[in-house]
């Protein structure tokens, strides 16, 4: 039987990889990919973080950004607005775009960055506190895709996911 060659997939911040080789088939994602996303990091506007191999440390499968946001608490369920106690804004993380290269789509990478987006985020409201991820999905198929992991509706296609689910999931 022959070996059966294990990936090992790293995500790390954006730096100097291939952005012109990666497209997900969507061309929004892609423009902002290429266009976008050094200026942004640049200019403190998102954190972009990208999908690699250890084997391969230029070619792009995947990325994803992540900035902070400000939601209304009134927005929220009525069990989360006591939590939020006299707050009328609260700080949450955006999780603004996230894609994965169209030769790779159906590995379930998707979902290795959207964990990864997850913990990351948890890991940082040690420093700068956030209530909950905030995601802004483009379309139904996205939506669906966020609710299979407990996002939930907020307003429109802005769901959000508690930062206390995300602790109980990586606890």
């Amino acid at each position: 039987m022959p070996d059966k060659k294990i990936t090992n997939y790293v995500v790390q911040p954006l730096g100097d990889q291939d952005r012109a080789a990666f497209h997900c088939g969507d061309k929004d994602l892609d423009s902002y990919f290429l266009q976008r996303a050094s200026r942004d990091v640049r200019e403190n506007l998102s954190a972009v973080f990208v999908l690699l191999t250890e084997e391969d440390d230029r070619t792009v499968l995947g990325f994803y950004t992540l900035s902070p946001q400000e939601i209304e608490a009134e927005n929220l369920p009525q069990e989360l607005q006591k939590r939020t106690g006299r707050y009328k804004r609260i700080g949450a993380t955006l999780l603004g775009r996230l894609a994965v290269a169209e030769n790779q789509q159906g590995k379930n990478l998707g979902e290795f960055l959207l964990l990864d987006a997850l913990k990351r985020s948890l890991q940082n409201t040690r420093n700068v506190s956030s209530f909950a991820v905030i995601v802004d999905a483009k379309g139904e198929h996205v939506v669906r895709f966020y609710k299979k992991y407990g996002f939930m509706h907020l307003s429109g296609n802005r769901l959000f996911l508690p930062m206390a689910t995300i602790k109980q999931l990586f606890s």
